[in-house]
């Protein structure tokens, strides 16, 4: 199990790990300095967010620990673990179109409406980590 235990970390490739799906009560970190961005996560067993900026870029429902996430112009990657399935939502661009990919497996394509939100479901709960990546199309 690798959950975060610092809540979120920069990692030596440049990427970020946050969340703690084990924790039982709510637990913050505001004001973390990444790469000339401002980020702030807030995590329990129930629920993950992070925010860059003050701008919505991932949530979680229930819990997750999320390892190596890496925003990139065309998308996001990341690994993801938790003890339940989860509903993950993650901040876009507005209007675009991407390919998602899970356990490197593409589970098709899917279009962000104005808020930019996408959301997939991942298998989690006898999977261990499972390795997400969005892709624009």
């Amino acid at each position: 199990m690798a959950v975060v235990e610092e809540l979120l970390r920069a990692e030596a490739d440049g990427t970020i790990s946050f969340g703690n799906h084990k924790l039982a009560e709510k637990a913050k970190v505001e004001d973390f300095k990444h790469a000339g961005d401002l980020l702030k996560v807030k995590t329990y067993s129930a629920m993950t967010k992070l925010e860059k900026n003050g701008m919505f870029l991932y949530e979680s429902v229930p819990g997750t620990s999320v390892l190596n996430f890496a925003e990139r112009e065309d998308g996001v990657e990341f690994i993801v673990e938790g003890d339940e399935d989860a509903q993950i939502t993650i901040g876009l661009t507005d209007d675009t179109e991407y390919e998602v990919f899970v356990d490197g497996k593409s589970t098709g394509t899917m279009k962000t409406g104005l808020g930019g939100k996408l959301s997939l479901s991942v298998e989690l709960e006898t999977a261990g980590e499972v390795p997400v990546k969005v892709e624009r199309v």
